[in-house]
């Protein structure tokens, strides 16, 4: 018995101590925040990967800039030589020995002691400042480079982050239709009860009904999928919750004239930007190959000491200057300005088909815009009609002038029009989304979302 009494105690001061499981926090997640966590360094991979590109540049470019530097080395040695004189082309047998003397053939062993430093300086190569300037240049492409992956992923995280508004809206409207089915099923029922209804009827709301609650399953299925999305895009934690705060509605706004859009996207798009520079890149690589004809100019120099050890050396030195002259190659100097000249075509081939392309992006995403908001416009108006009609069904139906079918149709109506005006939103934002990412703005643009 005492045992009993213990382990029911055990057991109530468990069930108080454990308490319910903690559900983890809800993050409330705007567009804007969405895009700064996508941004921020532990956020995106296309992100983290862009800023590794800038590094790598980086040292590509102290790369380039060593071969103008002063190049210093230091060596210490210590050795134990025999050497064969007549493997070196000294061969004294042909001399008149001299009596109780006689030339020696090996020599050694012996010990050389060297303790040197040895640098050397270009003076003038002008196609390592060649290199070292079209380094610079692609330093600069590669940021700009960057900068376009954060454009991109911005417009990416806005994308999801739109669709997962969509879904938010149809999952609403799914209840909504739900709520609708259930108020004529029960007016069904009541019409039935009175005498002026009749089972059909009461069959069809609820064949109608359970179609809705086909949909609100649908509808909330596909809203969890676009969540995860949404947070696999932006680099959340899949095992999070996240809330979104921003409603999928109309925000009328003037869209800019073709040519004064055209015109902001050329001068702000970064891919324009880095494909200008990867042209400036080019024509440097290809002046560097050309000028490798140049004589080029250095220094060099060591000094040390050297003897048989280290208490009998004795300091030397060796300095000048050298005038490399380039002669033949074998024809190589010239196959390589071929390949950079081709090269440096293709970069500009590259930059008119991005303008030309920059061009229809800003004009389509103008003309989606445009139909956009006509769209949104039909679609406010057939939902207003659409709830009309519905009213004045339900009012028929309840006075005993029409039957469940018209009441079912407006029903039906209704539906499609909201579906219409939830695809018309999305469209509308989706343009300018566009816009803005074809302009270059995107990030502006979310910011004020």
């Amino acid at each position: 018995m005492p045992r009993f009494w213990i382990f029911l105690i055990g057991a109530a001061v468990w069930a108080q101590t454990a308490g319910p499981a903690q559900n983890p926090a809800v993050l409330p997640l705007s567009l804007k925040r969405a895009v700064e966590i996508a941004l921020s360094p532990e956020g995106s991979a296309r992100v983290q990967l862009a800023e590794e590109f800038i590094h790598q540049a980086e040292t590509r470019s102290a790369q380039a800039k060593s071969a103008l530097l002063p190049n210093f080395d230091a060596s210490v040695s210590e050795r134990s030589s025999v050497q064969n004189l007549r493997a070196m082309g000294l061969d004294f047998s042909k001399f008149a020995s001299i009596p109780g003397f006689q030339f020696p053939s090996i020599v050694g062993p012996f010990n050389v002691f060297d303790v040197r430093v040895s640098g050397s300086q270009t003076i003038f190569d002008w196609s390592a400042i060649r290199r070292l300037q079209a380094a610079r240049v692609a330093v600069t492409a590669v940021k700009a480079d960057a900068q376009g992956t954060r454009n991109q992923v911005a417009d990416q995280v806005a994308r999801a982050y739109l669709a997962a508004l969509r879904n938010e809206a149809t999952l609403a409207t799914a209840k909504a239709n739900l709520e609708l089915s259930e108020a004529l099923l029960k007016l069904a029922n009541s019409q039935k009860r009175a005498g002026t209804g009749t089972g059909i009827e009461v069959t069809r709301a609820e064949v109608q009904l359970a179609n809705d609650r086909q949909r609100l399953v649908v509808a909330q299925n596909e809203r969890e999928r676009a969540r995860l999305q949404l947070m696999r895009t932006v680099g959340l934690r899949l095992e999070g919750s996240v809330e979104l705060t921003d409603k999928l509605d109309y925000k009328p706004s003037e869209a800019p004239s073709a040519a004064d859009a055209v015109k902001a996207a050329l001068g702000d798009r970064p891919e324009l930007k880095a494909q200008q520079d990867r042209v400036r890149n080019a024509d440097l690589s290809y002046g560097a190959t050309k000028w490798e004809r140049l004589p080029s100019v250095g220094f060099f120099g060591d000094y040390g000491s050297i003897g048989p050890g280290i208490d009998s050396a004795f300091p030397t030195r060796n300095f000048g200057v050298s005038l490399k002259v380039p002669l033949f190659d074998g024809g190589r100097r010239d196959a390589r300005r071929a390949e950079s000249l081709s090269q440096l075509r293709q970069e500009r081939i590259r930059a008119t088909d991005l303008k030309e392309q920059i061009e229809l992006d800003v004009r389509l995403a103008l003309e989606s815009l445009r139909s956009a908001d006509a769209q949104v416009t039909a679609a406010r108006e057939g939902v207003e009609l659409a709830e009309k009609e519905v009213t004045q069904a339900r009012r028929r139906y309840e006075a005993g002038v029409a039957n469940s079918v018209e009441v079912t149709d407006a029903q039906t109506r209704l539906q499609r029009a909201r579906d219409n005006q939830i695809s018309a939103l999305f469209n509308h934002n989706l343009a300018r989304i566009d816009l803005n990412t074809a302009m270059g703005t995107i990030q502006q643009f979310v910011s004020s979302f």
